[in-house]
């Protein structure tokens, strides 16, 4: 008797590793800025300098991540992964020295990425393929999940007990999970147990769900495709102009809500990326652009922006709106690249692609927060928040966007 397909179960493990993985290394660092800045009086730019440092050693680290992968498995890899990133986030707490900062930032920044979406992409793909983007959607929905637990769990934490204690318990607490789903699920494939992509039964389709253009792109041919290059760049641009306000906006909006509320906010912004998400997924027709629908949220983040630089610090009610609008694009921002490159490119290649896509991508952004650091730093004096001093800032944030909605616009090909 054939067991029940085992799908569901892994996208449920794909979305607490990512909850896990984004909650520790990509929503945690705008927290840990704002503690080391507070602990020590660091610069604001020396200190965005070494978040910059955590992002850019994990995008070395994920370009390596097939090779890891199909030596050690997803799991192994994340295991350790989660391991490394808990040493790297306790060294934020504990650092004394500058140099120390940017160590322990290699650690963060190498750890978390093998939890990120290149493993999620690679542990969904053997057991979905006409239905990944539905899974995949669901899988990453546990990354924004991970920023409304994360980013008020990350404040509170830290206010009741410490940095230290605060990076023990969360440290532990990944690696413990990360370890279970490793050897309860990550370990399984469809083959031994009978079932093929999408709940079949039987041997797999070769080709389902690839591009239907048969061309293959190897070596460097891949890198004069135009639907790489725009795919590639439209994705690092916007995760640029994204981490850039992400890595500073907890900042912000500690003078104007308190701390607390400030956390809250940012955990807000990631449930409405759920909802950005799940609205994207629900209303796009099977064959639709997502290109089309990486440009739409781009620019439904830009308005977003635009409304931050516009309100005053009292506007309370209209900070709210500027978050949900901006909010509900970081989801997609994401997921839609790897659904682009399975509608653009045939299966062999879409692995390769989405791991080059994913390391461009955080080797781009890992200067926004040293970048957006220093012009918030000149533009907007020793106390910036919203509502002072931040004009200039987001204005810049706002031209990045508009960027990458026209990397996504060239590279549509004529249908």
């Amino acid at each position: 008797m054939t067991p029940p397909f085992f799908g569901p179960r892994v996208v449920r493990a794909a979305f607490t590793m990512a909850m896990f993985g984004w909650g520790v290394g990509f929503y945690g660092p705008p927290v840990y800025l704002h503690a080391v800045i507070e602990r020590t009086g660091w610069s604001l730019a020396w200190v965005s300098s070494a978040v910059t440092v955590h992002y850019l050693f994990g995008a070395l680290v994920v370009a390596q991540l097939p090779r890891l992968h199909a030596r050690f498995g997803v799991g192994a890899t994340a295991l350790a992964g989660a391991s490394i990133a808990a040493l790297g986030v306790l060294g934020w707490a504990l650092c004394t020295q500058r140099w120390q900062l940017m160590a322990t930032a290699l650690l963060s920044g190498g750890g978390w990425v093998t939890m990120g979406a290149v493993a999620v992409n690679t542990v969904i793909a053997p057991w979905f393929v006409h239905t990944r983007p539905a899974a995949l959607a669901k899988a990453y929905n546990g990354a924004s999940i991970g920023g409304v637990v994360f980013s008020p769990l990350w404040v509170a934490l830290i206010g009741a007990w410490g940095f230290v204690t605060a990076a023990l318990l969360v440290g532990i607490a990944t690696m413990g999970v990360i370890g279970w789903l490793a050897r309860t699920v990550f370990a399984v494939r469809p083959e031994p147990l009978g079932q093929q992509a999408d709940g079949g039964v039987g041997p797999a389709a070769p080709h389902a769900g690839a591009s239907t253009d048969v061309r293959t792109l190897p070596g460097s041919l891949l890198w004069r495709d135009r639907r790489f290059l725009t795919l590639a760049l439209g994705m690092a641009i916007g995760l640029f102009a994204q981490v850039g306000l992400l890595a500073h906006l907890l900042m912000l909006l500690v003078p104007v809500l308190g701390a607390q509320a400030a956390g809250w906010a940012m955990g807000f912004a990631t449930a409405c990326a759920i909802a950005g998400r799940q609205l994207v997924a629900r209303v796009m027709p099977p064959g639709a652009s997502w290109r089309a629908a990486s440009a739409i949220g781009y620019a439904v983040q830009g308005v977003g922006t635009l409304l931050l630089c516009a309100v005053e610090s009292t506007q309370v009610a209209w900070i709210v709106l500027a978050i949900v609008l901006f909010g509900s694009g970081i989801g997609n921002a994401t997921s839609l690249p790897p659904l682009i490159a399975q509608q653009e490119f045939t299966r062999g290649e879409v692995a390769r692609v989405v791991a080059l896509i994913v390391a461009i991508a955080q080797a781009a952004y890992a200067f926004a927060p040293a970048v957006f650091g220093a012009l918030l730093q000149v533009s907007g004096g020793g106390a910036p928040r919203i509502g002072r001093g931040v004009g200039a800032f987001l204005l810049a944030v706002v031209c990045v966007q508009g960027l990458a909605i026209g990397c996504f616009v060239l590279g549509r090909r004529d249908r």
